[in-house]
């Protein structure tokens, strides 16, 4: 039994890291980190940290080349600034509509190239960290437990049901899914979540917002080196 853990070097998918290698040994799962012309590259570089850490290997891909065009404010082509306030507060603006910083169908194309490396690797499980948090109000859709289970069902079929998708922390709060890593002794002091590409978080982006409030609520204000 193998895991390969779709991995991008933040609280979430470090979480899941930690709970496949405590389910199936180091030995046996495979981180995957994608890079897509996101601007916070530093993501990339603590995912190389934190495999090391857990002495598991890292695959990378490069799928940079399928979101040019699109105007997201996440992408390093994109003109437009990371918006700095909640998710709530840019939901009001968006009138419900996903958020600037969605990628176009990130999660759908990720798993489906998780799924082949998965498969090609004799994986049996694809870990990934979308939680309830991102989902609310629509700002990530493909964060959804009804996207989860959608594409859950796509891939354990598309796989001859040889592969299955697992989201831990679907219906978890960011708080809740820290407060489980904090059990499992997860070094998220080498985890990034900025969605700047600076050398600091900027601590005031919807991502950089969400990673203090959950640590905040697990009564840690340090949440960064």
């Amino acid at each position: 039994m193998k895991a390969l853990v779709l991995f991008s070097g933040g609280v979430d998918s470090t979480t899941c890291l930690a709970m496949a290698v405590d389910k199936y040994g180091r030995e046996n799962v495979i981180a995957l980190s994608v890079s897509y012309g996101q601007k916070h590259t530093k993501e990339i570089q603590a995912a190389e940290k934190i495999a090391d850490y857990y002495g598991v290997e890292l695959k990378k891909l490069d799928l940079a080349k399928i979101f040019e065009g699109s105007d997201c404010s996440l992408l390093s082509a994109s003109g437009e600034d990371i918006p700095k306030e909640s998710y709530a507060e840019q939901l009001e603006k968006t009138g419900g509509k996903p958020v600037s910083t969605y990628v176009p169908f990130r999660n759908g194309l990720f798993l489906s190239c998780a799924a082949s490396v998965a498969i090609s690797n004799g994986c049996t499980e694809i870990y990934y960290g979308i939680h309830m948090d991102d989902a609310a109000g629509n700002a990530y859709p493909d964060c959804s437990d009804e996207f989860n289970e959608a594409i859950n069902s796509a891939i354990y079929i598309g796989s001859g049901r040889q592969l299955k998708v697992t989201a831990p922390f679907v219906n978890m709060r960011k708080s809740d899914i820290v407060a489980k890593g904090l059990n499992l002794n997860v070094p998220y002091r080498m985890t990034w979540s900025c969605y700047e590409g600076g050398e600091k978080p900027c601590g005031v982006c919807g991502t950089c917002r969400d990673r203090i409030a959950a640590f905040k609520a697990n009564s840690i204000t340090e949440v960064w080196e």
